[in-house]
């Protein structure tokens, strides 16, 4: 089984048990109930019991966490539950998508599964397949997933971008006052290659085949990167070209509460692949690569830590941190 290490904030949900609530140093995960799968396992195949353990995907949110198996199935440990860990009843499982309010599982077969109060009042708790919810029938196959704090977003193999839940921020691109939230599927944008949001997000980015990028959602701190004549609107509800952005290819946006983080890639003087990050809003901690402030369009992150032989294979975010990961192994905070 592959090695998992964990350190942070351990209360919500709880996954070690009998440990204090910050962990401060890196300590490695297992599961409760490893010994009894090897036990119950012990007389299959061994490739089906190496797939069983081993992990393609972890999404983590306030309320869950879900852990994808390289086999198609999934678990999830929930804030509270005595059930931990507990499986979900989904089979072919691609990817999982956590948010703060709520999960999306995406199928080999295209279908998005669904839970959360925004999603599903009556049964919060209960998976519903959403995708077959669009209108649209031939729009029903979705490439791709991602969860906000209170909304889900889907691309479709159409390239047609849609959005569920809250839009209370605007986050869904229409006006918050007459649609507050939707319990289904509703078209935000054709031709979109990615969609990039986070798990504490209120606020949203929607990039086309053409580099051009587009946002909405909260802005109160500058989190859309929508520049200093945009820094006193709170909400932007309709979908908004962000100017100004750094030359290159967008690989990334990730998305905190107040702030987002984006990775650009070009070419160096060799013409090798070269990427930097670039930060906008504001985030507590110096969670934007600078002492606390307000940045209302993306600017350069520089830091002594980058050394010249580094580049950025991936980021993620969190609420007020960011955790990079460069091409020397190294894992910057």
């Amino acid at each position: 089984m592959n090695e998992i290490l964990f350190f942070g904030f351990n209360q919500n949900p709880k996954l070690f048990k009998n440990k204090p609530d910050k962990i401060t140093k890196p300590i490695q995960f297992k599961f409760e109930n490893e010994n009894e799968n090897e036990n119950e396992n012990e007389n299959e195949n061994e490739n089906e019991n190496e797939n069983e353990n081993q992990i393609k995907q972890i999404s983590s949110g306030y309320f869950s966490t879900i852990f994808l198996f390289k086999n198609g199935k999934a678990i999830e440990y929930l804030l509270n539950s005595k059930q931990n860990p507990s499986k979900i009843q989904i089979e072919n499982i691609q990817k999982v998508s956590v948010g703060c309010r709520n999960e999306a599982i995406l199928t080999i077969e295209g279908n998005v599964f669904a839970k959360g109060e925004n999603i599903n009042p009556k049964k919060p708790n209960k998976f519903i397949n959403i995708s077959s919810l669009i209108e649209d029938k031939n729009d029903r196959i979705i490439e791709d997933i991602v969860s906000g704090l209170s909304s889900i977003y889907l691309l479709t193999s159409n390239h047609n971008a849609y959005g569920i839940g809250s839009n209370e921020f605007g986050q869904l691109g229409f006006d918050s006052k007459t649609l507050k939230k939707t319990e289904k599927p509703i078209l935000m944008m054709k031709n979109v290659s990615k969609i990039f949001s986070g798990t504490d997000s209120r606020h949203i980015f929607l990039l086309n085949p053409n580099q051009e990028l587009f946002g909405c959602g909260y802005n109160e701190y500058g989190q859309l990167g929508l520049g200093e004549s945009r820094k006193e609107e709170d909400k932007i509800n309709k979908l908004t070209k962000i100017q100004n952005i750094p030359k290159g290819k967008i690989i990334d946006i990730q998305c905190g509460i107040n702030h987002s983080i984006m990775l650009i890639e070009n070419e160096d003087e060799n013409q090798n692949p070269k990427r930097k990050l670039y930060s906008t809003g504001y985030s507590q901690d110096n969670g934007l690569g600078k002492k606390n402030g307000n940045t209302y369009e993306f600017t350069e992150i520089k830091s002594s830590l980058f050394e010249n032989d580094d580049n950025i294979l991936e980021i993620c975010v969190g609420a007020d941190h960011n955790l990079i990961l460069t091409s020397n192994s190294k894992l910057i905070i």
